[in-house]
């Protein structure tokens, strides 16, 4: 039996109808809350998502259906789309449908015939290109550029005259749209903005506003906020004889308000403007958003066609939402869900204006966010003297190295060939706040011949290029640049976000400048503190390397006693820093090698500094070399094999913890040992610890208190977590780590893959960027609970960079974390995604899920 379509199924939008968006569209139930506001809206109908499914398998609805519609709209009609989510786009909207050469008649007697030549001739090429499909070039030749041209080419082509019956024209016009919204075309455009494949359309048929005529007729648009700023404005255009893309006799382009550059609307019909203005207050109180609101004048007569949520950039989205909150037109919580967390890194640093013009030339992996220009480099060593001369570098690498720190301090920016979310550079990108690009596959450099090249282009060192860390654009030159916008607004937003959180949000920071960046980012406290990056400062790598080349042990601690109050005087930075909330310090972690040089001409100058023979070097530099650093001696393993390290560290750590407490500071700290994957190596490293405070007490007469935990990177450690956590106060799960080695994947060279892996389907997401919950996520819960079934009350977090990803942080949340820690300048996204999670949870506030403010 042949599918049929209920006429009754076509509702006209009333005060009272039954419009519903996930049946009728968000357009169609925005346009009922205007309705609603007894704003002009001309006569509109309604077509439901599943009768359109209908129209595009063809079961057109019946003559009589449709001749309904086009008697009751009294006039020509206009066909919009009207998707769920107004993000997901649809058909080109049709207009004038219903005319044929009776209509055009009257319309020449009406509005004069060049304004009914250039409606008929505009809906003639619509329909000739869009419903018949036909060659859009044979309908923009000079022949059809008239009207009489456009119908003889019609009839042309499809050996029949132009369809003269209004109800046929509508009919194949629903038919087209709905068939277009199915074309796999869109349905690759809807899923890049989030939509699934199968998304349903409705459709809304609205009766024109003729603007074209007499008297003051056309059609326009306007909204009162910026776009790219947030900021309040009254803005819009009235193109007087234009009615979408169709220009009439006369046709002009005139300003809203009193502009120098020409005429305007105020001057014109003052009385207008200000009712558009009335209107536009009103449909942000009834819809609860900031909308852009589009309108037609015939001969001076108002109709308010649509109105449509405002686009906005990041930092504007921050202002609407806090604007909405503070004038009560939502609540506060409500404001918190209209912000989309990673948003507010556009706000955190510099981005290039997105009006400005864009000179591409290579993409890459947004690895972290902000824009920067500067000078390309190739060696941290130029990076650092450019900084000295006051110079902004950008520093390009094939990847980059631990003793690359300093060099990327010194940089505005870094690029790098290999690499992905997790890498090197991008962890550490992160943690300084500076943009970075990595994984970008098409650029080759020659460092020794001084050039990049990308795109077929090449540049060498010293031009000056631009790089976008938030889209993984590197463009030529300089480009125009927006400011960071930490402004009240921001941080009112975030007063909220924290009002409605119950999850704590600590940072990872390394030195007394990143603590810092994370209290003014609002952290409650520091979740890791890698000591490492302390040691390669170029006052400390000496001493770092001479225990290295040391055989004793005491020799070791020879050497070690020189950072010894250096280490101390970071810990007591740190802890006044925080000023009583937690910190969180792991142990030393990487593998020897990192301190040692590679090169020949780097092994020589070390020879020289300890004064012994450069084979000597030679021999130990290949003696603590690793075949595969990540599971190597690193971590604990390291700890065990050379105690004096970790003593050392304990004991500045103890020492500090005194210090502060004198200045008034109250400090707990917080031990972690990395790379655990036994029991048994928690026990020995605790009874060394434990050694060392009790010798601290005893020397300086002064009790205090610490807090010893194990870093959870091992697939094993996360199944062994009961036994584990007989020994620790807390464990903290390092998911970049924890991710490679139950990958078996190096974050350093997926990125080399990754891409054909995401679009394979092999994984969903990139497991770097966000957790992967099926694998990572259950080594997770299942760590957790073990933890907490054998030492109940036990603090569980994660630490890695998944702490600072708006969908790792709710599955943490979920898990029931007690915290995240991520680098300082991902504290503000977590912070606002962990509130978002905990609104979710409460159920206080129901949003549209699509994001539509018609909720």
């Amino acid at each position: 039996m042949t599918a049929q379509i209920d006429p009754s199924a076509f509702v006209r939008i009333t005060p009272t109808a039954r419009i519903d968006r996930e049946r009728h569209g968000w357009r169609a139930k925005c346009l009922q809350r205007l309705i609603r506001m007894e704003l002009p809206v001309p006569a509109t109908f309604a077509i439901p998502v599943e009768a359109v499914r209908l129209i595009a398998a063809g079961h057109l609805p019946s003559r009589e259906a449709l001749a309904a519609v086009i008697g009751s709209a009294d006039g020509l009609l206009g066909v919009r789309p009207s998707a769920l989510n107004p993000d997901w786009g649809g058909p080109d909207t049709v207009l004038n449908v219903g005319i044929n050469d009776r209509c055009h008649a009257i319309l020449a007697e009406r509005l004069g015939k060049v304004a009914a030549d250039a409606m008929y001739l505009a809906f003639v090429q619509s329909y000739a290109v869009n419903v018949a499909r036909l060659d859009p070039d044979t309908f923009t030749q000079q022949g059809a550029a008239t009207l009489e041209g456009a119908l003889a080419a019609y009839r042309d082509e499809t050996d029949e005259h132009f369809p003269q019956d209004p109800a046929q024209q509508l009919g194949e016009v629903l038919r087209s749209m709905a068939r277009a919204w199915d074309g796999p075309s869109a349905r690759l455009l809807r899923q890049a903005k989030g939509a699934p494949a199968d998304a349903p359309l409705g459709l809304v048929v609205q009766e024109m506003a003729l603007a074209l005529g007499p008297g003051l007729s056309g059609s326009g648009w306007i909204d009162f906020v910026d776009p790219v700023t947030g900021a309040p404005r009254l803005a819009g255009r009235f193109n007087h004889q234009t009615q979408g893309r169709t220009r009439g006799e006369g046709a002009r382009e005139i300003y809203l308000t009193k502009d120098p550059r020409g005429p305007s609307l105020q001057d014109e019909a003052p009385e207008i403007l200000t009712e558009l203005i009335r209107c536009g207050a009103a449909a942000r109180a009834r819809l609860r958003e900031e909308m852009k609101v589009e309108f037609a004048l015939s001969n001076g007569a108002l109709s308010i066609i649509d109105a449509v949520r405002v686009n906005r950039s990041a930092r504007a989205a921050v202002k609407i939402a806090v604007a909405l909150g503070r004038d009560g037109i939502i609540p506060p919580e409500e404001a918190v869900m209209r912000v989309q967390p990673r948003a507010l890194s556009d706000l955190l640093h510099r981005q290039i204006d997105p009006r400005a013009p864009r000179d591409l030339i290579l993409r890459g992996i947004a690895a972290s966010p902000g824009a920067a220009t500067g000078s390309i480099v190739f060696s941290s060593a130029r990076a650092q003297d450019a900084q000295a001369r006051g110079e902004a570098a950008i520093l390009v690498r094939r990847e980059t190295v631990p003793e690359d720190v300093r060099g990327m301090h010194a940089a505005v920016g870094v690029l790098t060939e290999r690499g992905g979310m997790s890498s090197h550079a991008a962890v550490i990108a992160r943690g300084f706040g500076l943009p970075c690009i990595v994984g970008a596959s098409d650029l080759v450099i020659d460092a020794r011949a001084g050039i990049m090249t990308a795109s077929g282009r090449s540049f060498r060192e010293g031009e000056e290029i631009t790089i976008d860390g938030t889209s993984g654009e590197v463009l030529a030159g300089a480009a125009d640049m927006l400011d960071p916008a930490i402004d009240d607004d921001f941080r009112t937003l975030l007063g909220w976000a924290d009002a409605a959180c119950d999850m704590v949000v600590r940072a990872n920071a390394d030195t007394p400048e990143d603590a810092r960046m994370a209290r003014t980012f609002g952290a409650q406290g520091i979740g890791l503190c890698r000591t490492e990056h302390m040691f390669f400062d170029e006052r400390r790598l000496p001493a770092m390397q001479e225990m290295i080349f040391a055989d004793k042990s005491a020799d070791r601690r020879l050497a070690l006693d020189r950072l010894l109050p250096m280490q101390r005087e970071d810990f007591v930075a740190l802890f006044d820093i925080m000023a009583g909330f937690p910190v969180c310090i792991r142990l030393f972690d990487p593998p020897l090698h990192e301190f040692l040089p590679q090169d020949r001409e780097g092994m020589r100058e070390l020879a020289e500094t300890l004064a012994i023979p450069l084979s000597d070097v030679v021999r130990r530099v290949e003696a603590v070399a690793e075949a595969n650093p990540m599971l190597g001696m690193r971590g604990v393993r390291l700890g065990l094999a050379i105690p004096e390290i970790y003593e050392m560290q304990a004991r500045a750590i103890f020492e500090a913890t005194i210090e502060s407490a004198a200045n008034g500071a109250q400090v707990v700290p917080e031990i972690m040992i990395p790379v655990v994957s036994a029991m048994r190596e928690v026990e020995i490293v605790k009874t060394r610890i434990d050694a060392v405070a009790a010798a601290v007490r005893n020397a300086r007469r002064t009790g205090f208190d610490y807090r010893l935990g194990v870093m959870v990177e091992t697939p094993r450690a996360a199944l062994r977590a009961g036994d584990i956590a007989e020994h620790a106060s807390f464990i903290s799960f390092g998911t970049n780590d924890l991710t490679q080695m139950t990958y078996g994947l190096s974050r350093d060279d997926a990125g080399r893959f990754m891409g054909t892996y995401l679009r394979e389907g092999v994984w969903p997401e990139d497991p770097f960027h966000i957790l992967d919950q099926d694998g990572v996520g259950e080594l997770i819960l299942l760590g957790a609970e073990r933890a907490r079934e054998r030492r109940p009350g036990i603090t569980v977090s994660v630490c890695g960079e998944h702490g600072g990803n708006p969908e790792s942080i709710a599955f943490c949340r979920r898990a029931g974390l007690d915290y995240v820690s991520c680098s300082p300048y991902r504290v503000p996204i977590a912070r606002l995604a962990a509130a978002q999670e905990s609104i979710r949870a409460r159920g206080t506030i129901v949003l549209d899920p699509l994001g539509s403010p018609l909720s």
